[in-house]
């Protein structure tokens, strides 16, 4: 059972990369966290968007890519209001759209610098 689980979260992942895409995100990055101690969850996903509205067109991109190929919708989402960084979390992987400013600021990244980290080139 964890391997299928292992297999479902990577290609959750994927979904939401493509969702990210789409909408012509930038900074993409996947952060493999299973292999972290006390981690929430199995992958963070995390892009930058330029504006409220390429950050809202993103999130709902990923929604939709999700939903259509799994018929399931996120558990919990923030930041739709203020649109500084927007979090969609499917439970085994968690979607991070910020906008530039806010991703540097608090910088993932280095919050989770154990995790195994994968650059998507644009």
């Amino acid at each position: 059972m964890p391997r299928k689980k292992k297999q479902d979260s990577e290609k959750l992942a994927e979904l939401i990369v493509k969702g990210m895409q789409e909408k012509k995100a930038s900074d993409i990055v996947v952060l493999d966290l299973r292999e972290v101690k006390n981690a929430v969850t199995d992958f963070f996903v995390m892009c930058s968007g330029n504006s409220d509205k390429q950050l809202s067109a993103i999130a709902d991109s990923i929604d939709e890519f999700v939903y259509n190929e799994r018929q399931e919708n996120p558990w919990h989402s923030e930041g739709k209001n203020n649109k500084e960084w927007m979090l969609l979390d499917y439970i085994t992987v968690v979607a991070h759209i910020f906008r530039k400013d806010k991703r540097e600021f608090y910088a993932l990244e280095r919050l989770w610098g154990d995790a195994k980290i994968e650059t998507i080139e644009d």
